[in-house]
């Protein structure tokens, strides 16, 4: 019987450490005398997170219930102790103002084992400077002039592929379209190559594209372990990229190099500065070169087919608006001798107040992460965010304040008029983070949502389909937002 005595004692042992450990982690922020919802074992604040409510709606609600309580309340992202911003200005230390001790997001990434994650997005602060550095010159205005006519040949293969599609059914579902739009300027814009996916839903890029969004690796909470134990995730051998989705890029990156460097090929865009950094004195290796092209791809694809998406929806809610953006663009394409240049796509301001009011309902990031490198006493109090703490910025609840955005649910682009702009902080739209660290791939983003939706909206109208929600809800788990429900369009073509 001793065996099963020894069998007793050890998960008494084990027990009553695990509950010791708990009711001490569990105790972080009562212990600091900071406003938070009592956690539940062993899920911390986050339970049913990524499974029946996405993680910005957590956010949201805590951010209405302790807004003008406290500068920031605390949560539990299963036993770590996160603190949620509440305080605009507090935000706009956080990301401007005292930046150098928030300069990195605290996010996972396993170099060794899961090269992939290894990039900008997810790099700390001694390595994210000098790489972004060195890539922001690929997102220049000059360079976007460049690939502005790749973007808008793929743009009228877009608007041919609707117009069949018109031909053939009397209501279009446009997500899988515009996912492919995307897919085809990634793969041209950053890798050169030709991928018409627009032509061919079954392309092996379109399969990855859908692989890196809709089949994550891991569960949601073997992530959120990951992200709280970076040294265990790496001990463990954690990964976040499937084995399928990294070979893909490295095959890619590596026969793309060969072939350039063999035949010296040089198109401008992004995959030829990545070889020239490569080949200069400080260079990057080649699982440097394949995390940078994945960040490219993963960052540029779904959020601005999403933001087209979201746009068109609105729009078919509010043709008074969809009218007015229309008649923008034909009148600033008159003035250009009917041609639509790069000029004028940048003299169209209501559509760019379009966006902006899309991206403020659904944004495509929907909280933004900040890790303190140092203790922190947030000014005008007496607490102290620690280090190592996780600070997160609820970006959707901020674009949903009425403090900040009166009646938030209704859909105005005059919110973003020039007069309307000048009465906010920037910190109140943050659809692109703020900040040094802000997107360094927006212009790119920003120009190709603007030539979809011109090539669209010149060639149709787009009404609501039979069964279009009043209002979207979301999927819990993409870390972009992703509406639940189908969204179908009655498309009209615009004859001229």
């Amino acid at each position: 019987m001793e065996w099963l005595t020894t069998v007793v004692l050890f998960v008494i042992f084990v027990t009553t450490f695990t509950f010791a450990y708990l009711k001490t982690s569990f105790s972080y922020w009562k212990l600091r005398d900071v406003p938070h919802n009592p956690p539940i074992i062993p899920y911390g604040n986050i339970k049913g997170v990524g499974k029946t409510l996405h993680l910005f709606e957590l956010t949201q609600k805590y951010y209405q219930q302790f807004k003008g309580v406290a500068p920031f309340c605390g949560l539990y992202l299963l036993t770590r102790p996160v603190a949620l911003i509440l305080d605009i200005e507090l935000v706009k230390n956080i990301l401007i103002k005292d930046f150098g001790n928030f300069s990195s997001r605290g996010g996972y990434y396993n170099e060794k084992d899961d090269p992939v994650t290894g990039n900008l997005f997810n790099y700390e602060a001694e390595k994210w400077r000098p790489l972004r550095a060195k890539l922001s010159p690929t997102f220049s205005s000059g360079k976007m002039k460049f690939m502005f006519p790749t973007v808008v040949e793929i743009g009228k293969r877009l608007e041919e592929k609707i117009r069949s599609l018109t031909d053939e059914f009397d209501e279009l579902e446009l997500k899988e379209i515009l996912g492919r739009y995307s897919t085809d300027i990634i793969g041209n814009c950053a890798f050169g190559v030709e991928c018409n996916t627009l032509n061919d839903k079954d392309s092996e890029f379109r399969e990855i594209s859908r692989q890196v969004f809709l089949k994550p690796r891991n569960q949601q909470y073997v992530t959120m372990f990951a992200n709280q134990s970076h040294r265990l995730g790496r001990l463990l051998r954690v990964k976040m990229v499937r084995e399928e989705v990294s070979a893909f890029f490295f095959k890619l990156i590596r026969e793309t190099i060969d072939l350039r460097e063999r035949n010296q090929i040089e198109r401008k865009d992004f995959m030829d500065l990545l070889i020239k950094i490569k080949n200069s004195d400080d260079g990057l290796t080649i699982n440097e070169i394949v995390g940078q092209a994945y960040l490219f791809f993963a960052a540029g694809f779904e959020t601005s087919s999403s933001a087209i998406l979201h746009t068109l929806y609105e729009l078919a809610l509010n043709p008074t608006i969809q009218s007015k953006l229309r008649n923008e663009i034909e009148e600033s394409c008159q003035r250009n001798n009917n041609e639509f240049t790069y000029e004028t796509m940048m003299d169209m301001p209501y559509l760019n107040q379009v966006i902006n009011e899309t991206l403020r309902k659904y944004p495509s990031v929907p909280n933004l992460t900040r890790r303190a490198e140092r203790d922190y006493q947030v000014p005008g109090t007496t607490k102290t965010i620690s280090k190592g703490t996780i600070v997160i910025i609820p970006v959707a609840a901020i674009h949903h304040d009425p403090e900040f955005y009166p009646k938030p649910e209704i859909y105005d682009p005059d919110r973003f008029s020039p007069e309307e702009v000048v009465k906010r902080d920037n910190v109140k739209f943050l659809a692109f983070g703020e900040g040094q660290r802000n997107c360094v791939g927006l212009r790119f983003g920003l120009m190709q949502t603007r030539i979809g939706l011109v090539a669209l909206l010149r060639n149709f109208e787009f009404l609501p389909g039979a069964n279009m929600p009043e209002k979207l809800t979301f999927l819990p788990r993409p870390f972009v937002l992703t509406a639940v429900e189908t969204i179908k369009f009655t498309v009209k073509s615009i004859k001229k």
